[in-house]
């Protein structure tokens, strides 16, 4: 039987319906640029960022440095308005580290994203590494009376594979942030990405059980592609990086939804490049089509977010 969390169509707890069950309208998030760096670049944990990143491979071409985020904020609304007729937004601070700033900044610029009558809140993406205790007592107070949401790269479980891509911070970091951020009126998404070379598809399912037992409120799945400028292009084009297949990946992700608690809201299922950017893999899908196969293959099993997790709690229970 499906859990009251569960969307009965699309047979996950998706992002989209949990907000209009909490606002009542539909409500998109808006990305925009603050113009912040990473200390996983500038020396401060590391050089060079991650293997896999180039942030214009996933930043709507709106979001500028050079624009003010009022402005960035105007044409994003604009274009949700138009294409999905949403009434409310969530400012996104999404390109690189967005608390990794002295505080007084981060507090402008969030109360700023905050002051338009049509934004209910913020969504901060960060590192596990890059929250201080001035940062959360700012998020801790706005959220008193707006929706903040905190967004942890934790990317994979493996330290192995943490360290192999360059990441900057270890399972314990992320562990000890989630901590941090909990009990404070904050949501925790999570992001993690499958097809780390290296990575197996059971060493990606017990993130699975991890993530069941802490305090997160939503996920982002991502498959691992690369794109150009890029150690991790470098590694396709000589053969130490072999992209998943589309069959691998759906089945994988199907296998992790079927084992988390539906109360998870799950915010995005893939990932995609520009063209004029993509190296691999090449799976020629456009964003609709890539969401519907995931959900047709739960359709096919009959089976939904949180259906091996409600079994094996039920035998757990007798």
């Amino acid at each position: 039987m499906l859990d009251s969390f569960i969307h009965k169509d699309l047979r996950i707890n998706s992002y989209g319906s949990y907000l209009r069950r909490r606002f009542g309208c539909r409500v998109s998030k808006v990305n925009v640029d603050g113009g912040f760096t990473c200390p996983n670049r500038d020396g401060a944990r590391g050089i060079g960022g991650c293997i896999y990143c180039n942030n214009v491979s996933f930043s709507p071409p709106g979001t500028q440095p050079q624009l003010s985020i009022e402005e960035q904020m105007t044409a994003g609304m604009n274009y949700h308005r138009q294409r999905l007729g949403s009434e409310k937004f969530i400012i996104y601070f999404q390109k690189f580290t967005n608390t990794y700033a002295p505080p007084d900044r981060l507090k402008e610029l969030y109360c700023r994203a905050l002051d338009h009558p049509d934004v209910l809140g913020i969504s901060i993406g960060t590192r596990p590494d890059a929250l201080t205790d001035d940062t959360l007592l700012i998020l801790e107070k706005l959220a008193r009376n707006r929706y903040v949401c905190v967004e942890l790269g934790l990317q994979s479980m493996d330290d192995a594979i943490l360290k192999r891509i360059n990441r900057g911070h270890t399972l314990a970091e992320y562990l000890r942030a989630v901590e941090r951020v909990a009990h404070r009126g904050i949501e925790i998404c999570t992001h993690l990405i499958y097809g780390f070379p290296g990575e197996s598809r059971d060493g990606f399912l017990k993130t699975a059980d991890l993530i069941s037992a802490l305090p997160v409120d939503s996920l982002k799945l991502h498959q691992l592609h690369s794109v150009q400028g890029t150690r991790l292009a470098e590694m396709y084009h000589s053969g130490e990086f072999v992209p998943l297949s589309h069959a691998e990946y759906v089945a994988a992700v199907c296998d992790f939804l079927e084992r988390i608690p539906p109360r998870i809201a799950i915010q995005r299922l893939y990932g995609s490049a520009p063209l004029a950017i993509r190296v691999a893999p090449a799976w020629n899908l456009k964003n609709n089509q890539m969401w519907y196969t995931v959900i047709n293959e739960l359709k096919r099993r009959g089976t939904w977010q949180g259906w091996r997790y409600d079994q094996s709690h039920r035998v757990a229970a007798l």
